[in-house]
């Protein structure tokens, strides 16, 4: 095995898609599948939103920009995505074949892809990478045909912890609202000076900061964390 291919059997090693599989299949995938490798420079696109969605991308190393919009286009969220991390799993299969969202290096990135019809042949070949695949898909749908089963959210507070959370496709992580006050309060059904206050509350105790048309939110878990201790 070249000092390449050992390279990138020690990387897929750190996906979950391959959790639990032996060396010897981890080399014979190595050795039989055709990953297309690139490296990307910050700024670049990895991915358009609207194109077809014809592979899975690994992420090796970088920090990737998820945007996704609003279907009026009034507003958007930018998500950060950290290597090793899975890209665009959900977009592969199923009605709509084509990217959600524009996913752009923020640093320095490399990427690994593995075409449809590879992963067809991996997910026929080879059980644990089915049964990963099939969990983590498994795992987002329930989550969303939860949501309209939780408990309504009591105060503002839990009302913007709950919107915010809810229009982002990673459940923790850095995020940027690109959203107004007016926007948010007209969202929730809430007075703007409430929203204000509750926003400029969130601000004061470290948990996200505001901006012109825009709330940073460093860690979105801390949110929930923050509202479960009150």
């Amino acid at each position: 095995m070249s000092s390449f291919d050992l390279a990138i059997h020690d990387r897929l090693a750190q996906f979950p898609l391959f959790l639990g599989m032996s060396k010897r299949e981890l080399t014979e995938i190595v050795g039989q599948t055709r990953f297309t490798f690139a490296r990307h420079a910050a700024g670049d696109i990895i991915a358009a939103e609207g194109t077809p969605c014809e592979s899975l991308s690994l992420l090796l190393a970088g920090t990737v920009v998820l945007t996704r919009h609003a279907d009026d286009r009034s507003y958007h969220v930018e998500e950060r995505l950290v290597a090793p991390t899975l890209l665009y799993a959900e977009h592969l299969f199923g009605l709509i074949r084509r990217h959600g969202g524009t996913y752009q290096s923020l640093v320095r990135c490399e990427t690994l892809d593995i075409s449809k019809a590879e992963t067809l042949r991996l997910l026929a070949t080879y059980d644990i990478f089915r049964l990963h695949l099939l969990n983590l898909l498994s795992t987002r749908v329930q989550r969303l045909s939860h949501r309209p089963l939780r408990v309504a959210a009591r105060t503002i507070g839990d009302k913007i912890c709950r919107l915010l959370s809810d229009h982002c496709l990673y459940p923790a992580g850095e995020k940027v609202f690109h959203l107004t006050m007016q926007q948010l309060s007209s969202a929730i059904g809430e007075s703007r000076l409430n929203v204000s206050r509750a926003l400029h509350g969130f601000e004061s105790d470290g948990l996200l900061e505001l901006g012109r048309g825009t709330i940073h939110v460093a860690a979105l878990e801390r949110l929930f964390q923050d509202r479960r201790h009150k």
